[in-house]
């Protein structure tokens, strides 16, 4: 099968549920309003690339690459950017739903979620040094073993981290957040 090779392309309003996506390598491209939704995107590589207003909910990421990738007001239910190819991997999200997603094992550092909805989002085992949950609601989301050091939780709500369980080193909480520091103490806070 040969693989396709595109660059500085924008793509608007594509639906790639019925007709499957090119397999190829896309740099510096621009998807605006697509749908994604259960496309099979195994083995494609994205870099410096751009997804705005876009249905990515159960989308097929087995070996995919994502370089520098920006995420801007997209529905992204149920990924699993473990499967993704690790090398590399770098992405930004800003106004997204990233409910049921899992970054389980990832090493996603410096990685900024800003506005974001990350409920019941798994991050077993992944490593978030020096990330930024910017005004995220973080409700039911799993951090265990995470390595969440220097991390930016400030502005952030409904989380619940055991620093028991996970390396929080420096990281930044505020003190309507301690709460959730503090839950599986069963204490009460005034």
């Amino acid at each position: 099968m040969s693989s396709i090779f595109i660059q500085d392309e924008k793509f608007d309003k594509s639906s790639f549920e019925q007709t499957p996506f090119a397999k190829g390598e896309y740099e510096n491209c621009i998807f605006t309003t697509c749908d994604f939704s259960n496309a099979d995107l195994s083995d494609c590589m994205f870099s410096e690339c751009e997804f705005i207003g876009c249905n990515l909910s159960l989308a097929k990421l087995t070996k995919a690459t994502l370089r520098d990738i920006q995420f801007t007001n997209c529905k992204m239910l149920g990924l699993h950017f473990e499967h993704c190819n690790q090398f590399g991997i770098s992405f930004s999200f800003d106004t997204c739903n990233l409910t049921h997603s899992s970054f389980y094992k990832t090493n996603i550092k410096k990685t900024t979620f800003k506005n974001s909805q990350l409920h019941e989002v798994d991050f077993v085992d992944a490593d978030l040094t020096g990330s930024v949950f910017d005004k995220c609601d973080l409700k039911g989301t799993i951090f265990e073993n995470t390595i969440l050091e220097k991390a930016d939780f400030r502005t952030s709500f409904n989380y619940l981290i055991n620093p028991e369980m996970n390396k929080i080193k420096k990281a930044k909480f505020s003190l309507q957040g301690i709460t959730g520091l503090l839950d599986k103490y069963d204490i009460e806070i005034e």
